[in-house]
């Protein structure tokens, strides 16, 4: 009786207002995008930040954060309102050469971001069980390519609601172990601050939170609802809760991402520590906080590579098959190339990686670089009426969507500077 009612309620599209039940049975889609950016690249650019600068680049998280938003929900709603994802809608609607230029570009981003995934993966599987990193990168991908040929869209959500859920409660319990400077963090959450030599931290930082594949997967994932694009009030009833879903998210990001941040501030910088790898940020935790903090890092560790590589798998598969004019199907050639691709390509570079943690820095790097490729690319889709018919972005979002691109491209060219003076 009971799954009656709930299926039919689900199916209701029109009712009015977002009820705390309405809301939270459309979370998922948001979580999915959220795993991405809480991945083991952001946590080597969070633990570099945080023992490097102490609580100096918590500004950081939350520019980053507030344009993630903004950005997110765009890409949703060009998937919502158009049908498409954002690598269907460049096919779609740009020339031949162009798409494939700008879409190559992306699976070059989502290499990088798989390849990060993976190596945290393996670098936990060695924390945890002394596992080489090679063996342990083979052993997280052949798991990650399993869950994502056997699992629909709906149960890969609950495993990433899981995965978020243990790494969230791993660093609210780091917290509580630590003595944290609160009124600085206050100041480094609003005050930006670029310290010398921090520019490459700083993009890490924003590559890790703000990442290009992410953007590609929210537009596929939020039409797996399967929603009646026909209806105009369909359409923007599912926009709200699409908001409050990637809103909600967000936050949630922000706060294990700036977390990260403050375990490394508190543990390592006050005490003189500077971290060059995760396995050593690991064992920096044991004498400070005991085996049981060590434990936690390790285990939240390893959650968070195997999901965000699920997740970057899934927006490898995506960004392909729209090469194609397809959308995501696990079951489609394109799609299992694309997967394939983004995931062994990355296995392929780790064996050459002779620093993982550099590596994991780097990688966060060369996403920022792409990033304003990408951001471009959503921004001249979402502005075009015969993309986005009544949906199209208004004068007022298009101006603070371009105020995005330009601030991103703005840093590139700082790093670009300070790389080569």
């Amino acid at each position: 009786m009971i799954k009656k009612f709930l299926q039919k309620y689900y199916h209701e599209e029109n009712k009015p207002g977002l009820t705390a039940f309405e809301i939270f049975k459309y979370i998922g889609p948001g979580l999915l995008v959220t795993v991405g950016f809480i991945d083991p690249g952001n946590w080597a650019s969070n633990v570099a930040a945080g023992s490097l600068y102490g609580y100096e680049l918590l500004w950081m998280v939350t520019l980053s954060t507030i344009m993630l938003i903004v950005l997110q929900h765009n890409a949703a709603h060009l998937g919502i309102a158009s049908g498409l994802c954002l690598s269907e809608a460049a096919t779609a609607h740009l020339k031949p050469s162009i798409s494939r230029t700008v879409l190559s570009s992306a699976m070059v981003a989502s290499i990088s971001t798989s390849m990060a995934e993976i190596l945290g993966g393996a670098i936990a599987l060695q924390m945890l069980f002394g596992i080489p990193i090679k063996i342990g990168a083979v052993m997280v991908t052949a798991l990650v390519v399993w869950m994502l040929v056997t699992n629909s869209y709906q149960k890969l959500e609950k495993w990433i609601i899981g995965f978020v859920s243990i790494i969230g409660i791993s660093f609210i319990i780091e917290l509580t172990l630590l003595d944290v400077e609160w009124g600085r963090a206050l100041v480094g959450w609003v005050k930006p601050s670029f310290p010398d030599g921090s520019m490459i931290i700083i993009m890490s930082v924003l590559g890790a939170v703000v990442m290009p594949h992410n953007l590609f997967l929210h537009s596929e994932v939020i039409q797996s609802r399967q929603w009646n694009l026909q209806d105009e009030k369909v359409i923007k009833h599912q926009l709200k809760y699409e908001f409050a879903d990637t809103l909600i998210s967000m936050l949630i990001g922000w706060a294990i991402n700036s977390s990260m941040i403050l375990v490394a501030a508190a543990a390592f910088f006050s005490n003189g520590f500077v971290v060059e790898e995760l396995g050593q940020a690991e064992k920096m935790l044991e004498p400070i906080l005991g085996s049981y903090a060590s434990l936690i890092f390790a285990i939240a560790l390893l959650c968070a590579g195997i999901a965000s590589s699920v997740t970057s798998g899934l927006a490898g598969g995506s960004i392909f098959a729209g090469m194609f004019n397809e959308p995501y199907d696990i079951g489609d050639k394109h799609s299992k190339t694309g997967v394939g691709i983004t995931l062994f390509a990355a296995l392929i570079v780790i064996f050459f990686i002779s620093d993982p943690f550099q590596g994991l820095i780097y990688s966060q790097m060369l996403l920022s670089i792409q990033l304003p490729i990408t951001i471009f690319l959503q921004i001249y889709l979402t502005s075009s009426k015969k993309v986005m018919g009544k949906f199209v972005n208004s004068k007022r979002h298009s101006i603070v969507l371009w105020i995005i691109g330009l601030i991103v491209t703005g840093l590139n060219i700082m790093l670009l500077y300070s790389t080569l003076f």
